[in-house]
């Protein structure tokens, strides 16, 4: 990496405890070795033949033809590698030489039934499937990434210690993000032809800054046109594997699918607000010919509490070149990286060639897009949201339900459940969130759908009761100085007691943590077990294990409900570029060593002194004792040779209320 000398790994890995603590775990896990020279397989029919001028139009890059679920194979690879610590994650060009990134498929992962919720005294652990309700997928978390935009914070990774683990900043995956994504989509589209599928749900954080170009590149993914993965000068476009345009395959056009709006879709690297403090420059340094230069805001800064990512540090010295990679190499090198005063840049700050595709989008921009495009169905949910009732006048109003199968009683609630931009808050804008106008909106949709009679499904990008106090993923805490208009307008117990006051809720289903887990809410009333719900967290394209999810909803014959939840590895062939960026997420994960199996303790205060805070963490339904949450579990797989999967796959039993059985014995019998 130029201008950024490597720092002496340290042994000071405990992160931060606190309101607003560094990550508890870094949201990345990515790497593995170089693979040969991409193969492509050149189209002749439809778009794909046409020419621009005498050039034939850009190949596609075909996937493995066996196409296996984690049920029948895991990716396997040793954990106990050893020759780059954590800050030298862009050394990528050694990851061969210590052998980082091999891999290869061990056994399977087994479909473990959960009764958690169920009543003490139920038993039929073989339940006679008689309707299927619906079949439906999620991925999360792609990040698609503009890594020659000149306003990111890469060369951080490396020089500041409590970020050496923070890989959602930096990681060498992030030269392939549409490539996962577009293998991901041909993977979907094979599993469709074997069991047809009926929806598909991508639960936010599709962008990996709410840039322009990186929406677009999404969309055009998913809607099978040509991508150009550059921008600026588009270097190497004609000789490096991740610069090369490409044919993406496209979803099948039969399978509609919905969005959830996540945090890097509307804030700066999904942490900062564009406009929050305009001295700061952020809109104007995404569109910038120079590489953008600012203090190292990661440093804690303490007052009454510890905060990493705090907004205000960005004004402090001293200054750095925040880097980007610009193309020119096969590894993606690290360019225009290190401290303003090093005599690299004594002819001034460097420059690159700016882009107007790289412009930030408002919210109002960004769900716009969703219109411009030629899968199904129009605005993607977004033409659904309630714009002439008492949400109008919310700007950026991104909550909307569906009924994906008019046959069966069954809702899909999106919730926008990320920070505001005005909340007032300077730290990470990572956590959970609801307003008074989407608080309100919630409670409306979970009530109707129980007079209605349907059994619902809510689809946020951030999840609940899994993270600790101190993260920047745990539910938003309103800070002293917040504004009421701006305060978080419901506290986790409140909303976990509202979800189990809905009988008919099967589950929450979210992303944003990057990681793979099924958790339990049980109902606080052991006689009134339907209270009782399901959270299914899905993991991230971008970061190991690169996986997306499947479920299936069944009605069984004693009219409980089977959701079953298969994680699934889109099927990258050797040679192409998304094979590379598995090999990259291994890598990555070896490196950095990140814990994708975790369950975090709850506990009731943190801090000491005057800073303790009487706050549940975790699980608020849950005792506070400072245990770990026993319903997260994942499957172990001791001496199978498959030493760290982070996947999670299930059967998850819910039983409904007498009324709604009652329903359902009419409808279904």
């Amino acid at each position: 990496m130029n201008e950024s000398k490597q720092a002496s790994p340290t042994d000071d890995a405990a992160l931060i405890s606190g309101r607003r603590a560094f990550i508890q775990h870094s949201i990345g896990a990515i790497s593995a070795l170089m693979l040969p020279a991409a193969t492509f397989a050149q189209s002749t029919s439809g778009e794909n033949a046409s020419r621009t001028g005498d050039r034939p139009s850009p190949a596609s890059y075909r996937i493995d033809p066996e196409i296996k679920t984690t049920v029948e194979r895991m990716i396997s690879f040793p954990v106990d590698l050893r020759g780059l610590a954590a800050n030298q994650l862009s050394d990528v060009a050694k990851y061969d030489a210590f052998g980082y990134g091999a891999w290869t498929f061990g056994p399977g992962l087994p479909v473990v039934q959960r009764t958690d919720i169920l009543s003490a005294s139920y038993s039929n652990p073989q339940p006679v499937r008689i309707a299927k309700f619906a079949n439906f997928f999620t991925f999360s978390d792609i990040h698609i990434t503009d890594k020659e935009a000149p306003n990111q914070l890469i060369a951080f990774q490396s020089m500041e210690r409590y970020a050496y683990g923070n890989t959602s900043i930096y990681s060498p995956v992030m030269l392939y993000t549409t490539h996962v994504l577009d293998a991901a989509i041909q993977t979907i589209n094979a599993l469709h032809k074997r069991n047809p599928i009926d929806f598909g749900l991508s639960l936010g954080d599709t962008c990996n800054s709410t840039q322009y170009n990186e929406l677009r590149w999404y969309l055009d993914v998913i809607d099978g046109k040509v991508i150009t993965p550059s921008s600026g000068a588009h270097v190497g476009a004609d000789a490096i594997d991740y610069q090369k345009p490409y044919q993406a395959a496209g979803l099948d056009k039969t399978i509609p699918w919905y969005q959830v709006m996540g945090n890097h879709d509307h804030f700066f690297i999904g942490s900062f607000p564009v406009d929050a403090d305009k001295s700061l420059g952020i809109r104007e340094s995404y569109v910038s010919s120079q590489v953008w230069s600012l203090a190292d805001a990661l440093v804690p800064h303490f007052s009454a509490f510890p905060v990493l990512f705090d907004m205000r540090g960005f004004k402090s010295s001293p200054v750095y070149y925040t880097g980007l990679i610009d193309g020119t190499t096969p590894y993606g090198e690290i360019v225009y990286a290190g401290l303003s005063t090093s005599p690299a840049f004594a002819k001034g700050p460097p420059s690159v060639a700016a882009d107007a595709n790289r412009r930030s989008l408002r919210r109002s921009e960004w769900v716009q897009e969703f219109f411009t495009t030629t899968s199904g169905p129009v605005g993607h949910g977004f033409n659904l949201v309630d714009k002439a009732g008492p949400y109008a006048n919310s700007p950026g109003f991104t909550c909307y339900s569906f009924v994906p199968k008019t046959d069966v009683p069954l809702k899909v609630i999106v919730l926008d459940n990320t920070q505001s931009e005005d909340d007032g808050s300077n730290d990470i804008h990572g956590h959970g969130y609801l307003d008074a106008a989407r608080w309100a909106w919630l409670r409306a949709e979970l009530a109707a759908g129980q007079a209605a009679n349907q059994l619902m499904i809510v689809a946020a990008h951030v999840p609940i009761g899994v993270a600790a106090i101190g993260s920047e993923m745990e539910w938003w805490l309103n800070e002293d100085k917040t504004p009421p208009e701006h305060r978080n307008a419901v506290d986790l117990k409140g909303l976990v007691s509202t979800l189990q006051d809905t009988p008919n809720l099967l589950a929450w289903i979210s992303g944003h943590r990057h990681l793979n887990t099924v958790k339990a809410f049980v109902s606080p009333d052991p006689a009134k077990p339907e209270r009782g719900f399901w959270q299914v967290e899905t993991a991230s394209l971008r970061d190991f294990p690169q996986q997306f999810r499947t479920f299936e909803i069944h009605l069984n014959s004693d009219y409980t409900v089977s959701m079953v939840t298969t994680n699934v590895d889109p099927a990258v062939a050797a040679g192409t570029p998304a094979a590379q960026s598995r090999k990259y997420a291994v890598a990555v994960q070896q490196i950095v060593n990140r814990d994708v199996c975790q369950s975090t303790p709850n506990v009731r205060t943190v801090g000491s002194g005057a800073h303790q805070m009487p706050v549940p963490s975790m699980d608020p339904s849950r005792p506070q004792d400072g245990a770990g949450d026993p319903s997260i579990r994942f499957t172990d797989l001791a001496g199978s040779g498959v030493p760290c999967q982070g996947s999670c796959n299930a059967e998850l039993l819910k039983q409904l209320s007498p009324e709604m059985v009652a329903v359902l014995r009419k409808r279904f019998s």
